[in-house]
């Protein structure tokens, strides 16, 4: 009897060591490391950041009555099981901000105690009419310049959908600008555009003053991202363009030996739609090698793709598509290496990344997060920091932010 019981005993405590054994596998493979997030309650709008030295900055806006605010917090610990976030700084505050799922606030950082950041405020009655506001920091965020208008048209019409790189000395900055749609005139949605919604960039320097401005393309889509990155020859930006027979394709504008280039599509997709599908690209390079990743949906099949780029996007490899049949878009891409990334998109409701090569490969993809297709779940975020990625997304049902870390 004590034999059979021994053995039974065995059986129990060896089972139970295979189950663990597994189990801390299936971690590890997942390698997906849930982290405290100093955005807590009323919290969402994340956007992550890596300067030139690897420090993480998430920022985000946290609702209070009717009060925002800009918050951000810097990464402050090297070790992925014990990572922590700084005491979060505000920025600014207001109560006639325009706060939108897809159009989000953001900074960058030079690794040289410079910052900008940006949000949106309200410029006149219309829904649509609203400011891009820019702040700057010469002491790593210890104290902020006043909020500043980005464009000078003076126009009560859409500005947004910035995005903010450094450059050189300064700050290279994209947007999508309204001047031209007759939203001041017509109140009116994005439907009710009367004009053509354009892209501009522009150099501002860590001061506040801006040094260039330039028109890039006079006709995009309304409502999608723009993505801005440098490369050896100079700033690109991706956006999603818009033909006059409504094709709205990703498009690429770059910055070579002091002049811009005409926009170029990166690859036809055909994508006819009569409005716009709130859906940005996402670019990322190291020297004139470029990644880029988009959703699209050609005769109606949802897609996201990447593509790769040797010589700073003047010409492309055929795009390879990394979703998983169900895609709803929502994408960010960083690169590992001149030929490797990881891109991360929503499939579902699952928030889901895959490393990707050059030549085609894939590995398989792990799931970050599970989330909601709803809007007010945003757009998650992701950014490397030497071996290790970080995720940042909103948690609609909870009103707040969610943060996991992923070592490479």
């Amino acid at each position: 009897m004590t034999k059979h019981l021994n053995l039974l005993l065995f059986i129990i405590i060896f089972a139970s060591c295979k189950m663990n054994t597994k189990e801390k596998e299936e971690t590890v493979l997942d390698g997906i490391i849930q982290l405290s997030s100093p955005a807590k309650d009323s919290c969402a709008e994340p956007s992550l950041f890596t300067d030139s030295m690897g420090l993480v900055y998430l920022s985000w806006i946290e609702k209070k009555g009717k009060t925002n605010y800009f918050k951000f917090s810097i990464l402050e610990n090297d070790n992925p099981i014990a990572i922590g976030w700084s005491e979060p700084v505000i920025i600014d505050t207001g109560n006639n901000w325009f706060v939108n799922w897809a159009d989000y606030p953001m900074l960058a950082a030079d690794g040289a105690n410079n910052l900008m950041a940006h949000f949106l405020a309200k410029s006149g009655d219309s829904k649509y009419a609203y400011d891009v506001k820019f702040l700057n920091s010469d002491n790593s965020g210890k104290s902020w310049s006043p909020a500043k208008t980005l464009h000078d048209d003076g126009k009560q019409a859409e500005h947004g959908f910035v995005s903010m790189v450094p450059y050189n000395n300064d700050f290279f900055v994209s947007w999508l600008d309204g001047r031209n749609t007759g939203m001041e005139e017509s109140k009116e949605d994005h439907e009710g555009h009367h004009g053509q919604m354009s892209l501009r960039s522009a150099i501002v320097d860590k001061q506040g003053n801006k040094k260039e401005e330039w028109e890039l393309d006079n006709r995009v889509c309304d409502c999608c991202q723009t993505s801005a990155t440098v490369t050896t020859n100079g700033p690109v930006v991706v956006y999603r363009d818009r033909s006059d027979d409504e094709i709205r394709d990703m498009a690429i504008v770059r910055y070579v030996n002091g002049a811009w280039t005409a926009p170029q599509i990166i690859f036809p997709d055909q994508w006819k739609i009569a409005g716009c599908p709130v859906n940005g690209p996402r670019a990322d390079a190291i020297g004139n090698h470029l990644a880029i990743a988009w959703f699209s949906m050609p005769d109606k099949n949802g897609q996201v793709n990447v593509i790769f780029s040797e010589d700073g996007g003047a010409t492309f490899k055929k795009p390879i598509r990394i979703d998983e049949g169900n895609p709803i878009g929502r994408v960010d891409v960083v690169m590992l290496d001149e030929k490797t990334v990881v891109v991360s998109w929503m499939e579902g409701t699952l928030i889901k990344a895959v490393k990707v090569s050059a030549d085609g490969t894939k590995q398989t993809s792990i799931q970050i997060a599970s989330s909601s297709e709803s809007r007010s779940s945003g757009f998650p975020q992701m950014t490397r920091s030497g071996k290790r990625l970080i995720f940042a997304w909103t948690d609609d049902k909870e009103k707040t932010v969610r943060v996991a870390s992923l070592t490479l």
